[in-house]
């Protein structure tokens, strides 16, 4: 049975003036529902690529791509909009939250775009704040807010249509390494509830903490290795 993420034979081509780039060159790959995974490798190496179709950013050249069995190259702008909604919860180095929202209003805006009326919507965003340690920061804007609070902020955005995949970009390339290890510790707690958690990363630290590092270069897959089963 294929996996949540089944990846067959992918390939992504992009046109630089007269040449032709293998961002993606025929990678195949399943990561299994409740998985926890790193995609790493240098600059240039494709994972941002691969992250980019996983998350239904953008679409295959060719290969194939089932994400929750939808086929994701079949799909039109609209269809991958509401994809990501149900499915797919981004987590950004950058936080990318809206500064003139409350910590609130930020977690609540997926929740709108997924139709969900306002009392319903608040109550989740608030039990979303309290599971990530912000309860007493709900009427906080992101200038009010450190850097591991505001990613806190963004994890409760991302868990807020309960995602069965959580995306995170470098998710802690711009905190310190203490609240770094707190956002790690974060994830593993949501992995053992059940999240698939994809992270993309260059950092090696990172990468050891999940259960299988995935390892690009060239646009190609060079490494898939899974931790070791505890003894």
């Amino acid at each position: 049975m294929p996996g949540l993420i089944a990846a067959s034979a992918l390939v992504k081509l992009y046109a630089m003036g007269e040449e032709t780039v293998h961002a993606l060159d025929g990678v195949s790959f399943d990561i299994e529902r409740g998985g926890y995974v790193a995609i790493v490798g240098p600059s240039g190496s494709g994972k941002s690529t691969l992250m980019n179709l996983i998350g239904g950013l953008d679409t295959p050249t060719g290969g194939r791509l089932h994400i929750d069995g939808h086929d994701i190259g079949a799909m039109d702008d609209s269809d991958l909009a509401v994809f990501r909604n149900r499915t797919i919860g981004f987590v950004f180095q950058s936080f990318n939250l809206l500064p003139r929202l409350t910590a609130l209003e930020n977690v609540e805006l997926p929740l709108i775009y997924g139709g969900v009326e306002s009392r319903r919507r608040k109550e989740r965003a608030i039990a979303l704040l309290r599971r990530v340690g912000l309860g007493e920061r709900l009427a906080h804007k992101p200038t009010q807010l450190s850097g591991g609070q505001q990613q806190r902020v963004a994890i409760a955005r991302a868990l807020a249509c309960e995602p069965q995949i959580l995306l995170a970009d470098e998710p802690t390339g711009a905190l310190d390494t203490h609240t770094g290890r707190e956002i790690l510790a974060l994830f593993k707690e949501l992995n053992q509830e059940g999240v698939c958690v994809v992270i993309v990363t260059h950092d090696s630290e990172v990468a050891a903490q999940t259960a299988r590092i995935i390892e690009m270069r060239d646009g190609k897959i060079v490494r898939d290795q899974h931790a070791p089963a505890p003894a």
